[in-house]
């Protein structure tokens, strides 16, 4: 058998194996919705939580569910960003934080160091101007600058991921110092 064939056989089975893993069927547990009983407020009220749910199990028998506010609470608290800058620029060939910038940085790095659980994207950005390796480079350059800034202030190394872009992702499309000035940027991004 050449290997062609061989290839094309391997193909077939394995997607025959993948739809087949797909497939599945509901089961009542499956369909199940969550009803308020009348005593869960009670209930809730006696053990000084509102946060449960409460809902028929197997057999009908009576659950609880603790539903985890820590999302919505960490969108409330992002209201406490808005209005502050996301987005960083530089000077050319530059990886340095402009003094202009280090007031807003500062609230970004107080929402985290509040908030261990949220996590940021440092994007970095260059100019057309230079290879694109050395764009890569100093894109990563300019991220990790504000990396530093943040971690400094506070914020642990876990909440921080740096990106490069390059030259890549610009967001003006000119051939002048104002294009450029634009494209020579971090952009902060929460996850």
């Amino acid at each position: 058998m050449s290997v062609n064939k061989l290839g094309k056989f391997a193909v077939i089975g394995l997607s025959a194996a993948w739809i087949a893993g797909c497939s599945t069927t509901a089961t009542d547990t499956d369909s199940s919705t969550v009803a308020e009983d009348a005593n869960s407020t009670e209930q809730a009220a006696d053990t000084g939580s509102s946060d449960q749910a409460y809902g028929a199990g197997e057999d009908g028998a009576l659950t609880s569910v603790i539903v985890d506010d820590t999302e919505a609470a960490q969108e409330s608290s992002m209201d406490s960003l808005a209005g502050v800058e996301t987005v960083f620029y530089f000077d050319f060939d530059k990886s340095i934080v402009r003094p202009e910038s280090r007031e807003a940085l500062a609230k970004h790095a107080e929402y985290l160091v509040a908030n261990p659980d949220a996590r940021v994207v440092l994007e970095g950005h260059a100019d057309e101007r230079g290879t694109r390796e050395y764009n890569m480079a100093l894109g990563e350059r300019r991220a990790k600058a504000i990396s530093r800034y943040l971690t400094i202030q506070g914020v642990a190394a876990s909440q921080i991921e740096t990106v490069s872009f390059g030259e890549e992702v610009p967001v003006a499309f000119g051939h002048d110092s104002n294009a450029w000035q634009l494209n020579r940027r971090v952009e902060v991004r929460y996850e």
